[in-house]
This record gives structure tokens, sequence and C-alpha cells, in this order.
């Protein structure tokens, strides 16, 4: 599969054409899931109804099993493994843009704090809380059936209804208090997650982004310390190491060529810094993951 997609092209891979910025699945198996991780480059909701699907996000292993959900934000990388004969799910994929057509403030869904590890969030819920989502998908793919004049507009307000619900679900599993961010500097800390991963290919400087932001290298690092736990150069790494987990799924290219595509001037310094997060080098990462397929 190939490394960068968009939802048309994603969907067409499993068979189902598509041509809407948002698709709402019915809960029927409709695909054998990718081997191979690959990005999405569109948000995602996906929710388990029954049996259970082992996934890899990020090189992080979770079991999603009734009741829980994934939400997760465009450059989250994705491998499937595993799942149950009686594993089913109902999933929504829909673009930014289109979400924002009429939002003048671009930040709108990072402040809901959807997301506990920058770009996803793995959690299981009630059945109560569970149900009331499902409605939700329920009532979009209901209201979404026939093209009329404001269909999308509709469309477009049931998905922020269901992207409170879930911000309520987090809160209530007491993954973060505040339900939106007002602060000037937690803005900043926003835009930086997202240049970083906009921008990761380009630089590995934090100067780079502090420049981009027109701020100092001190502040910025106040800022992503006091909203993260990180540093910047912690969300850096983690960003670039999502990144080459993604480039060593894809067989055609060789060690040397991921390496200068994630812009190290040697195979040596890119071998020490997946083995120092990775505690393997990227050739025996590669072997292991062919051995797990």
């Amino acid at each position: 599969m190939k490394p960068y997609e968009n939802l048309h092209d994603t969907l067409l891979f499993y068979g189902v054409d598509c041509q809407d910025s948002y698709y709402i699945s019915t809960g029927t198996p409709i695909f054998k899931f990718s081997d191979n991780p690959f990005r999405m480059d569109y948000y995602a909701f996906c929710i388990c109804m029954s049996g259970q699907l082992l996934i890899e996000i990020d090189n992080n292993q979770y079991i999603v099993n009734e009741n829980s959900f994934l939400i997760s934000a465009p450059t989250t990388i994705v491998r499937f493994g595993d799942l149950s004969d009686d594993f089913v799910m109902k999933l929504l994929f829909f673009d930014k843009n289109f979400l924002l057509k009429h939002i003048s403030n671009p930040f709108i869904i990072e402040q809901l704090l959807l997301f506990q590890n920058i770009s996803y969030s793995i959690i299981k819920t009630s059945n109560e809380s569970a149900e009331v989502l499902l409605k939700l998908l329920e009532y979009l793919k209901e209201k979404t059936q026939t093209k009329r004049k404001f269909t999308d507009d509709i469309a477009r307000t049931i998905i922020f209804s269901l992207l409170l619900e879930i911000a309520e679900v987090k809160c209530e599993e007491n993954y973060h208090t505040p339900l939106v961010l007002k602060e000037e500097k937690n803005e900043i800390y926003l835009h930086f997650v997202r240049l970083v991963q906009e921008n990761i290919l380009q630089s590995m400087s934090v100067q780079y982004y502090a420049d981009k932001l027109f701020v100092s290298n001190k502040y910025l690092i106040e800022i992503v310390k006091n909203n993260s736990g990180k540093t910047p150069h912690q969300i850096i790494d983690e960003t670039l190491l999502k990144e080459a987990f993604m480039l060593l799924g894809d067989s055609a290219l060789t060690i040397s060529e991921i390496a200068f595509k994630l812009q190290f001037n040697s195979i040596s310094a890119f071998g020490r810094f997946f083995k120092k997060h990775v505690f393997i080098s990227p050739s025996e990462y590669r072997i292991r993951e062919k051995l797990h397929t």
C-alpha cells in the first residue's frame, strides 16, 4: 500500500468507491485489512461492536474489543494485526477541510483534546457511551443516504456532535480534565505539533520550528514542556520514528534510501537513532516484521 494516501484512494484499495469527503461504514465486514503499515491522511473514528482486533500504532500494540474505539488525526500510522472471526466495527473517515469549511479556527478539533498520544487515542468506554456514539453514526448514515441541498452541512453538524461526545467520554475516562484550550501558549503548542507533522522530512531542528512560530527556542521548549510533559526534541523524534516505521514497511525501499528520505546524513546515523528508540537496528526491525506477517 502506498505510504501517502487520501481518503478516496484508501477506500478504493478496499473496494469502496466513495467520492465524498467523508465515509460512514455499514458496520458489516467490508475488507481484509492491509498487512503493511500505512498513514491515514484524514481523520478516523472506529468503534468495535463485537470481537477483537490487534492494532499497532507508532510501534505500540493495542487490543481493540467491544465498546473500544480509536479516534485519530491525519499523519497517524496504523498497522492492522490479527482479528477474531466475529470482529465487527463501524467507522467514520472524514477530511478536515470538509469539516472546517465554514470554521475560522483551524485548531478547533485539536482544542477538544481528543488525542492522548499527539495524534490518536484508544479508549474503552461503557455500553451507554458506546450506544450514544453508534446512534450518532447511524443518524449520520441515514442523513447522508440521499444528497440534498443541506446534506453536507447536516453531516458537518453531526460529525461535530460526535467529536464533542468523544471529548466527553475522554473527560469521563479521566484522560484530560479541561475540554477546551483557550490560552495563547496552548495555541502555539498545537501549531508546533502540526508543523512537525507537516515538515518532519524537511527539518528535525527545534530552532526551525521556533522560527516558523516566531518564538524563541527557550520559549518553545517551555510551552511544549508545560502542555505535553515532553521536550520539542522528543516530539520531533517520535514523529520521525513514525515515518521510519512506515517506510521500513515498504520492502521496495533500501535502508539507505529510507535514511536519505528521513534526512539522515548516513545509514549509521539513522541506525543509531532507530536503535536508541527501538533497541534494535532498522534491518533487525524489518526482519522481525516480516516474521510477523
